[in-house]
């Protein structure tokens, strides 16, 4: 193993339920990592494995369902933020060529009254499929719930008040994603450049993966190689997205991965994979902070909102025009 690599395994409980000392130790260590590397693996993330499995049964019953049936539940208007997004579509910030995937989105449900409820779309519900809408909505709530505990320790780490992120998240417009990578019937057919998710970095706050059901996914390490990340299959990984990076002058770290094709032996495979992008506000001013700004580290980025910046890489990736 590169000693540039730094992927913890991280408890969560030492931060919600632990002694001071406990909670400062997670929190000196999970931005230690994302500082280094930009992830870490996370256990005890408020989901047990029996929801986890039922979650992947779902997901593999939608994207089994005939393509016709799919494509009822592609809203384009959408821009890939909700419903489904078929093949083809979605490419990484700097490839021509669109990743070898298709993927479905659930958003944000207020319920509390927020005005910002008018600034996202209904979710779409399949009706072919009502536990699949049950369990994304709880999948997306416990999600959504440990990355708030997450963001506490992170904003503890960078000496801000521990809920500093709290109203910037509040009903902010995270998205839960069911990736299908499909399989792959002719490897010689594809062109050079085709892999089931091209090298990127994330657009949000924080990124929370639900394991995956096949290898592939690697980050890029400071020397310049390629690292597989493996987690136990009861944790999740988290890592940083360009928004927190944005926000910390660089000095979390938002790293670039990918998802590499299977070996040719298993191309005719299905990988799945369920990411939680946590996302704030449209609003949240993402100036970085001036505690992360010195002599040796200059303002890096120009001033922008969340918003603003999350229409700027969704026109990059070709989900909106």
């Amino acid at each position: 193993m590169s000693a540039e690599v730094n992927i913890p395994r991280l408890d969560l409980d030492d931060y919600v339920k632990g002694t001071p000392e406990q909670k400062k130790k997670f929190s000196d260590n999970i931005g230690k990592a994302f500082n280094e590397t930009g992830f870490v693996t996370i256990a005890n993330h408020g989901m047990t494995k029996e929801l986890m499995d039922e979650l992947y049964a779902e997901v593999k019953k939608f994207f089994s369902m005939p393509d016709e049936q799919k494509l009822k539940y592609e809203k384009a208007e959408l821009a890939g933020q909700r419903g489904y997004t078929s093949k083809g579509r979605e490419k990484a910030k700097d490839s021509k060529t669109p990743d070898l995937k298709e993927f479905w989105q659930s958003g944000q449900v207020v319920t509390d009254g927020d005005p910002v409820k008018d600034e996202y779309p209904d979710n779409v519900e399949v009706a072919e499929l009502p536990r699949f809408n049950e369990i994304t909505r709880e999948v997306y709530q416990r999600l959504e719930s440990a990355g708030k505990h997450l963001l506490h320790a992170i904003a503890v780490y960078l000496n801000l008040p521990e809920n500093y992120f709290d109203d910037k998240v509040h009903n902010g417009n995270s998205i839960l994603r069911g990736i299908h990578y499909f399989p792959i019937e002719d490897p010689d057919s594809l062109p050079e450049d085709a892999v089931r998710a091209g090298a990127h970095e994330d657009i949000n706050l924080i990124t929370l993966l639900i394991g995956a059901s096949a290898d592939g996914l690697e980050v890029l390490t400071r020397d310049g190689t390629w690292y597989p990340v493996k987690a136990n299959v009861e944790d999740i990984v988290v890592n940083v997205g360009d928004m927190l990076q944005r926000l910390t002058n660089n000095k979390l770290k938002s790293t670039t991965h990918r998802v590499v094709n299977p070996p040719r032996e298993l191309m005719k495979t299905s990988r799945f994979s369920v990411p939680f992008f946590l996302h704030p506000k449209a609003d949240m001013d993402l100036t970085a902070l001036e505690s992360c700004i010195d002599e040796a580290h200059p303002k890096a980025y120009e001033d922008i909102t969340a918003g603003e910046y999350l229409d700027e890489r969704l026109r990059e990736i070709g989900l909106k025009k």
